[in-house]
Order: structure tokens, then sequence, then C-alpha cells
């Protein structure tokens, strides 16, 4: 009998919602908590798919609207789907297009059955809905195909917020019809702005029409951190205990913490392939820029204590340079160790609730933001 579906909860908080799962798809199972590379455009940026699995990513995102536009679906098709056309044998996530929705608000015009975009490649005038949206992802042949949703601005009133959840709840529905049946999960996705009562009403219609799993959508968009926070907090508490819950675009390590203690299992966010694009190095202590000229003799590693291959082998002075002179290795070697330090933040946490000492490892985690402030 096929695993594929199956939530399997292994470990709880006694003091928290926090908890340790394994979520199995069609490409293999997923340990959550855990971290998602963002790979829009079927490739995480500088990363190789065998540096992804050295640095221990089990799952990668991609982007159903970027896919669709370039390369097409035609191309991704004859090669027998994404994860041959990107050379990725482990799970894939696919975002529906819906957050193109908020991002491309200047190329776009919502309709009741979906959205016209003008394409930000060429102009030319393409049409997204729920159904299409299924459609693309099932061709893609991702694990885990997203519900088309519409992702409100911040701030918005409440009667804009509310018209986007009606939409995202009507769009649901529809995906929940077009479901591939082929071993493809699907997710829900509560929307709701900052309006407690929305989200936590979305996230109960969402609920009864049923998904595979669920997402809160609409963060990480220009709120501040405690509005994020408490979006999340209403989002989750009406969600199935016995389905993962994925938290949308957020990637500061406090925040996906403090999200995990509220219960979310799932993260996705571009910043630490951002980041090392623009010289910043992620650590357990927080980012720095290593390209500032205070590293251009510093013998140290990028993060001492991390095994991974740029600090195991190389300088910050080194990577210095190489960021300084435009060398592309630097980009490379920067992104591999940032990702890295998220994979290891998440096995740090999924040991933690092994082993019952989640709350000591949260306490840790602030004590160290604070000796680095000191």
């Amino acid at each position: 009998m096929s695993r594929v579906g199956t939530f399997e909860i292994l470990d709880t908080d006694r003091n928290s919602r926090a908890r340790r799962g394994r979520l199995w798809t069609a490409h293999g199972p997923v340990e959550t908590p855990v971290f998602m590379p963002v790979g829009t455009q079927a490739t995480v940026k500088a990363m190789t798919p065998l540096e992804l699995e050295t640095a221990g990513a089990e799952i990668v995102l991609g982007n159903t609207y970027h896919l669709y536009v370039r390369p097409g679906l035609a191309t991704i098709e004859r090669h027998g789907g994404l994860h041959r056309f990107m050379g990725w044998d482990r799970p894939i996530l696919t975002d529906s297009g819906g957050f193109q929705v908020f991002s491309l608000s200047k190329l776009r015009k919502i309709r009741p059955d979906g959205v016209e975009f003008s394409s930000h490649v060429d102009g030319s005038r393409l049409f997204l809905g729920p159904r299409e949206a299924m459609d693309i992802q099932r061709r893609l042949g991702s694990d885990i195909a997203m519900v088309f949703d519409e992702c409100p601005p911040y701030p918005c009133t409440a009667e804009y917020a509310c018209q986007a959840v009606e939409r995202t709840l009507s769009w649901a529905a529809l995906c929940a019809e077009s479901r591939s049946g082929n071993g493809q999960l699907v997710f829900g996705i509560v929307q709701g702005g900052e309006f407690a009562e929305l989200r936590m009403r979305c996230a109960r219609e969402l609920t009864a029409i049923g998904f595979d799993g669920y997402a809160v959508g609409g963060v990480s968009v220009g709120e501040p951190e405690t509005v994020m926070l408490e979006a999340t907090r209403h989002g989750v508490r009406e969600l199935p205990f016995e389905r993962p819950r994925y938290l949308m675009g957020v990637g500061v390590m406090r925040q996906m913490l403090e999200a995990i203690s509220l219960g979310v299992d799932m993260f996705d966010c571009v910043m630490p392939t951002r980041y090392a694009r623009h010289g910043t190095a992620l650590t357990r202590f927080g980012k720095y820029p290593v390209k500032a000229g205070e590293y251009k003799d510093d013998l140290r590693p990028v993060e001492e204590g991390c095994g991974c291959y740029c600090c195991s082998r190389f300088s910050r002075s080194y990577v210095r340079h190489l960021m300084n002179v435009g060398e592309i290795l630097g980009v490379r070697l920067l992104t591999i160790h940032n990702i890295h330090r998220f994979m290891e933040f998440m096995r740090e946490i999924q040991r933690a609730l092994e082993t019952g000492s989640f709350e000591e490892f949260r306490a840790a985690f602030y004590e160290q933001q604070k000796e680095k402030e000191r």
C-alpha cells in the first residue's frame, strides 16, 4: 500500500505546538520541520543538485508561473517532467503562481475565473486560473501542488482582504476538483491579511474542502514581524493537527523558530541564495557582510564550527577577495554555506524535538543572539 500523502507526527513538544514529522511524497519522505530552498526557474541559484543533496536539502520549490513562461511546458514535458529537466530526483513543491497576483500587480487584471497577465518577459497576454494552475502543475509532475490563491497586499482594508479570501476559497474548491490523482499532493492556502477572523474562517473552510496539507500565505509581504506571527498563529490554529502546515516565504531564523513553536512544519525563502549573491553570510549568530574591508586579512572560515565545503577549505579573506573581484566562485561558496546553515538549523531543531529539548534549544538560540549584540 502506498504511503504517499501520509504525514507521520513523530514527536511533539510538551511546552508548545512544535512537532517533528515525516511527509511521504511520490519521490520519498521529507523530514519536518523542513526548509525548502527556492528553485524558481528550475534551479536553486548557484547550486548543483549534488551540492543541494550534500547540504541535506530534501525538497526544493519551483514556480508554476515562471516555468510556464520560460522554458514552457512543452520543453519540460519532452524531458519527462520537472525532476528530469532539472536533474533532481527528490521531492519538488510548486507554487501555483498565485503570488504573481500580488507581485506583478501592474501587469495583471483579476477576473472571477482567474488572472489575466502581461508576461514580464515579452508583454504577451497570458491567463492563469485555478484549473490552469493545476493542469500546469500536473504536467510539471511536482510532488506537491499549491492551490491558486490571491495574496492581498499589506496594508489592505478588511473589505479587500475579505474579497481575496472569497476568491481564494472559490478557486481552492475548483483546484480540489482538478486534482491529478497520480500521487501529486495538493495544499490549500490560508489568506486573510492581518485580520484574525478572516484567517480562521479561511482555514476552517479550506479544511472542510479537504487537502493533503495547508499553507499560511500572504505573509512576509512588508508587514511587521509581530503582525506576521499573529497571522500565522490565527491561520494555524484552525488547521487539522494531522496535516502538514507550510508558512510561505519566511526564512528569518528566529521567525521560523517561533513559527515552529506555533505548529508550522515547512518553510521556503530566497534569503540564503539572495544574501549570498550580495556578499552576506548567514550564521547561527546572525548575518554579516563578507565583502566588508574588515575581513580582508581574516583567516577564519565564514562561520567557525561550520562543516560545509566552503568553511572547511576557505577563509573569509579568500571569499571576500572572490566577491570583490567578481569571481563566480565567491557567490557559489557563500551560497553553499548559507544553504548548509539553513539545513543544519532544521536538523538541530529536529534533534531537539526528538530529545525533548526544544525549549532549551530555543532559549539557547536567543542567548546566542544576545551574545552577538553585546
